[in-house]
């Protein structure tokens, strides 16, 4: 029996690839990306004195705008479209006031640290998330990360279940296209995931007092790209599985890396290149900045519709891809019906 199973580990790559080359692949990618701290913050400095005091500052505060006819609101401009991680507001004679993001949790801890260093010569005020509370800042993250899991995970399934129980040759001799077959697939998921999402975000507000700052449809248009992208990408992922187990695995090689590269825990500005660029790939990264920019920030369509356009790019890569294996590869007679007659003649 031990030779048996070494043998079938032997044939089965896949599961041979997960046991020896994914702990080995993620122990090097998680363990660069573990890293809470922060060694500068994008600041802007607006006010009368704001190129004298600018020149002052320490270099833990990247200076990336001065505004000399700014005011206290362009810097909270600033903030709430993400343009900068600090806004350093300059008076005339009076002590400079610092304005640090709240929404960015440990980029704000950092920034307040920082401007407690220099004693007296700096005012403090946190904006987004005042108290600094951590459940403000995951509850966000973690109505994303459930959409994933649930989207990702549970799709993986849908095919491959129709393989394993036969009725997939069904599939293959009725009058359907295939991306009616992944639409079919995806429908119901869609629902019950949205319906989720809903009931996380109300739990989250009710439970650990998160606001609702910005545009309530802007969230909920945001959502649903985001779930077209992870329900596509477990279609895709059960399109090139054979078993259950198959999905299952490759389901999670895609999860997991969400979890702590997509700036979730970890904050993405402390990571390496490398591996900050693998978090620039993944959807969750973009829909935690749309959430949290919405929820907490109050931001809008002009400050965030970078992320908007990424998730809809990967919407389409992932269902286009979805559709183009399901036609290769499990249902090439798709187009055509159980008479012979094609689907263009139709």
């Amino acid at each position: 029996m031990i030779v048996k199973e070494f043998r079938e580990l032997r044939r089965d790559r896949r599961t041979m690839g997960m046991l020896i080359g994914l702990p080995l692949l993620l122990l090097v990618i998680f363990g660069y990306a573990a890293n809470f701290t922060v060694s500068s913050v994008s600041t802007v400095v607006v006010g009368p004195s704001a190129e004298a005091v600018s020149a002052q500052l320490p270099e833990f505060f990247d200076v990336v705008e001065v505004d000399a006819a700014g005011d206290r609101q362009a810097g909270v401009d600033d903030l709430r479209d993400n343009r900068a991680d600090a806004a350093l507001v300059t008076g005339g004679s009076g002590t400079p006031l610092l304005l640090a993001d709240g929404s960015s949790l440990f980029t704000a801890q950092a920034t307040v640290a920082a401007a407690n260093g220099a004693g007296n010569a700096l005012d403090v005020e946190v904006l987004f998330n005042p108290d600094l509370k951590t459940s403000w800042v995951m509850v966000p993250g973690l109505i994303g990360l459930i959409m994933a899991f649930i989207g990702t995970i549970v799709t993986s399934l849908g095919l491959v279940r129709e393989r394993q129980d036969g009725t997939l040759e069904q599939l293959a001799v009725m009058p359907f296209r295939p991306s009616d077959v992944i639409v079919g697939k995806i429908a119901p998921y869609f629902v019950l995931a949205y319906v989720d999402m809903v009931a996380v975000t109300v739990l989250g507000a009710l439970l650990f007092g998160v606001p609702f700052a910005g545009s309530v449809l802007l969230f909920g248009i945001g959502a649903a790209i985001f779930l077209l992208v992870v329900l596509g990408l477990g279609v895709l992922i059960s399109t090139i599985s054979q078993t259950q187990g198959q999905a299952i695995q490759t389901a999670m090689f895609f999860v997991m890396p969400q979890i702590l590269l997509s700036g979730m825990i970890f904050p993405l500005a402390s990571m390496p290149w490398g591996v900050r660029w693998i978090g620039y790939g993944l959807p969750l990264t973009y829909f935690i900045e749309i959430s949290q920019g919405i929820l907490l920030r109050g931001a809008g369509l002009g400050s965030l519709w970078i992320s908007f356009l990424v998730l809809a790019a990967m919407a389409v890569v992932v269902l286009g891809g979805a559709v183009l294996r399901f036609r290769r590869d499990l249902a090439p007679s798709l187009d055509t019906d159980v008479t012979g007659e094609s689907a263009a003649t139709r």
